[in-house]
């Protein structure tokens, strides 16, 4: 059987006329016939041209959809840059597919809530003066520096299972904008315990402060939507 290596299914992508390839548990499938994956992509989430054994896996439908179409090859055996997951690890995903896909989305909404609250609360509380708003905004960024880490590591352990941790753009700029948010919540958190009174001036040090807390809910925003670019791909719309 012709080995393929992960260049050539990447250019399998279904798109400008290209075959279209997945693979699945080191099968490389040509799903081309299928209008189900007209364009290289898979009901807007799944792009061809990469092993989608994982997701697969997760998918409602049996694995008997891919015995429709041929196999021409199978993938060649991974790089040395790759990191192979631990049979012990791959053993708990295959009797609990649960953590394959959930454990990210489940917990990334909740420093996206949390973040994004604390900013539009501290501007209703700049709009209106009443103090509740702000100790409500302080506890937002409070519980949104709790469920971070949470967030973080299963984004790592996410990116790693799907994509064997390889270099990515996206995730490089998620991560980074991550540390960020951290900090700037920490140490606007810290700052706000520390001298209360700082909310009720508006000159000096206050201004950085509150630069600090309405920078929160952006990044986290910006964060949430780099997410969903991986997720849910943009697709760039054809010349007709």
């Amino acid at each position: 059987m012709k080995e393929i290596d992960l260049k050539t299914l990447a250019a399998c992508n279904g798109k400008d006329g290209k075959p279209t390839y997945i693979v699945h548990k080191g099968r490389v499938i040509d799903v081309s016939a299928s209008k189900l994956w007209k364009g290289g992509m898979h009901m807007q989430r799944h792009a061809a041209g990469a092993d989608l054994t994982v997701k697969i896996g997760a998918a409602p439908h049996g694995l008997e959809v891919l015995d429709r179409y041929p196999q021409v090859g199978v993938l060649r055996a991974q790089q040395p840059a790759d990191r192979p997951m631990p049979s012990f690890l791959s053993v708990l995903l295959s009797r609990f597919p649960f953590f394959r896909r959930h454990p990210h989305p489940a917990t990334v909404h909740f420093p996206i809530a949390f973040m994004t609250a604390a900013s539009v609360f501290y501007v209703i509380y700049l709009l209106t003066g009443f103090t509740s708003f702000e100790v409500t905004a302080l506890h937002c960024l409070g519980a949104g520096i709790l469920v971070l880490p949470a967030a973080v590591v299963t984004g790592i352990f996410t990116w790693w299972l799907n994509y064997l941790a390889r270099p990515m753009r996206k995730v490089t700029i998620k991560a980074t904008l991550s540390g960020i948010l951290f900090l700037d919540a920490v140490v606007a958190f810290v700052w706000r315990l520390l001298d209360p009174g700082i909310v009720e001036r508006l000159v000096g040090a206050s201004g950085i402060y509150y630069a600090l807390i309405l920078a929160a809910g952006p990044l986290a925003l910006t964060i949430g939507y780099i997410g969903g670019t991986l997720t849910f791909p943009l697709e760039k719309p054809k010349n007709r």
